[in-house]
């Protein structure tokens, strides 16, 4: 075969690609922006529902939970009723989860709105990168996977500010309605590009794991919250005892079982095993402190909403600039060096962060945060593609599921215990000094120290990783998950 024909091959799969990203990539804004915008938001929502942080960072939780809980349905769901169905109703549940959002006249209401929400949305991102991953050669995988993270960089990039400046200038329910013609955008654009896919006979769902999957994670990210305040409350101890007895059991279920609800038997791979432990630490670094910088802006600089969403602006500029670089660089040089160096930044800039004091200065904060977003670029979409090319091919349709849904449960952990962790941090400082702003502060910088640390231990576990051995489904015509013929490039 000529070289022509081989580039006129190559040119062909990627344009066949370019219509089903676009699908993915607006539906992935519209969740990922519904994870930053609350955040911006949650100052101004304890005031209008007259509340308390810990109370409606549940709003946050059981957001990133539902999530959890939904997505290790992805796979069944997908083989049961075809990628393309399953990816525009989620699409539509969530779109219409984000309208009882925006009518929530309680922190209650707004809790169970949003974890309706979040059922919608959890199969969004990992159907979505499975289908593009499955699509991508072999040696083009990072730098497709670098572009489909362009719905991480856009969505905190415009989610606090669109946030802040709903929020200050028209009403806070508007964080939720700015969906609806975007969840519109999303399923027209999916009708008219996602490729058709097939339906297969598959077993019977597994019933047990759904049901112990939920109740592990929700159990164990509340007794995480509570142990942010004290580790030996009878809550925070059921919490971890319940939640842990239901993981345990719901590990076992799923190893004995024939077609899992999740695939734990990837773990076998010792190269997706390194890859997952380091997004994990990533996960627990980064979300929990971005969570906590817009209400160290608000509660304790008194900037306004939408202030706070343009100091926010260097970090997803900077991802914007080295996300890309990072898929490019990974198709050369692996995930090893751009983990080590992207987490080494973080645990730079987090560490900036643990210094602050009621005077630190705008340009400190925005350098450190530029740092962040630099770091992130760098490492995030790096180390996710090393675990799923890590994974055989034919079941990255489930490992999917499994990555995504872990990501959301530690994220989950991380904002529980990370706030219930600066909770507790104000209260020790406040034995110190009568100055409340300068307890949250002292406090702030004890998680960002916390959070450094973390990102510190993730570094360092990036010298574990090493490139995933060649496969020999990589170039065969895939097996198992294979969603549509534009995989079966040129054949």
């Amino acid at each position: 075969m000529s070289t022509n024909s081989l580039s006129t091959h190559e040119e062909f799969s990627i344009k066949k690609i370019i219509g089903p990203m676009l699908a993915v990539i607006v539906g992935m804004i519209m969740v990922i922006l519904d994870s930053t915008v609350v955040n911006v938001a949650l100052p101004k929502l304890v005031e209008e529902f007259n509340s308390t942080i810990s109370k409606l960072q549940w709003s946050v939780t059981g957001y990133t939970l539902a999530l959890s809980a939904v997505i290790p349905l992805a796979g069944w769901m997908t083989d049961r009723f075809g990628t393309k169905r399953i990816f525009l109703i989620t699409i539509g549940f969530f779109t219409v989860g984000s309208l009882l959002c925006a009518m929530a006249q309680t922190p209650e209401q707004l809790i169970l709105f949003r974890i309706i929400q979040g059922l919608g949305g959890g199969m969004v991102s990992p159907i979505g990168m499975a289908m593009i991953f499955k699509m991508a050669p072999p040696e083009k995988r990072g730098t497709l996977m670098g572009m489909l993270g362009i719905p991480m960089l856009l969505a905190p990039a415009l989610g606090p500010v669109l946030a802040g400046y709903l929020v200050e200038y028209v009403h806070w329910n508007w964080i939720f309605l700015i969906n609806l013609p975007i969840g519109i955008l999303a399923i027209l654009i999916g009708l008219r590009n996602l490729p058709k896919s097939e339906v297969k006979a598959v077993p019977s769902l597994d019933l047990l794991g759904m049901i112990l999957a939920p109740i592990a994670f929700s159990m164990l990210a509340f007794g995480v919250s509570e142990g942010g305040v004290e580790w030996t409350s009878p809550r925070t101890l059921t919490g971890l005892i319940v939640g842990g007895t239901a993981l345990l059991l719901f590990i076992i279920v799923e190893l004995r079982s024939k077609q899992p609800l999740l695939e734990l038997r990837v773990f076998r791979s010792s190269d997706f095993t390194r890859g997952i432990l380091i997004s994990w630490v990533t996960q627990i670094a980064l979300f929990g402190s971005i969570l906590l910088i817009p209400l160290f802006l608000q509660s304790i600089k008194q900037y306004t909403a939408l202030e706070t969403g343009l100091i926010l602006l260097p970090q997803a500029l900077s991802s914007a600039i080295f996300m890309p670089l990072g898929g490019r660089l990974y198709d050369k040089l692996g995930a090893r060096p751009l983990a080590i160096a992207g987490l080494s930044v973080i645990t730079a800039a987090l560490f900036m962060l643990s210094k602050i004091t009621l005077d630190t200065g705008l340009p400190y904060i925005m350098t450190a945060l530029a740092m962040v977003g630099a770091g992130m670029g760098m490492s995030m979409m790096a180390i996710n593609t090393h675990v799923l090319a890590s994974a055989p091919r034919h079941l990255v349709g489930r490992v999917t599921p499994l990555t995504t849904a872990a990501q959301q449960v530690m994220v989950s952990f991380a904002v529980a215990g990370l706030t219930g962790y600066w909770t507790s941090r104000v209260t020790s400082h406040m034995t110190e000094t009568a100055n409340q702003a300068a307890a949250a502060t002292s406090a702030f910088g004890d998680t960002f120290l916390l959070a450094s640390g973390i990102a510190l231990v993730g570094a360092l576990l990036g010298f574990i990783l090493r490139k995933p051995k060649p496969k020999p489904d990589d170039t065969s015509k895939g097996e198992g998950n294979a969603p549509d013929p534009a995989m079966m490039m040129g054949h």
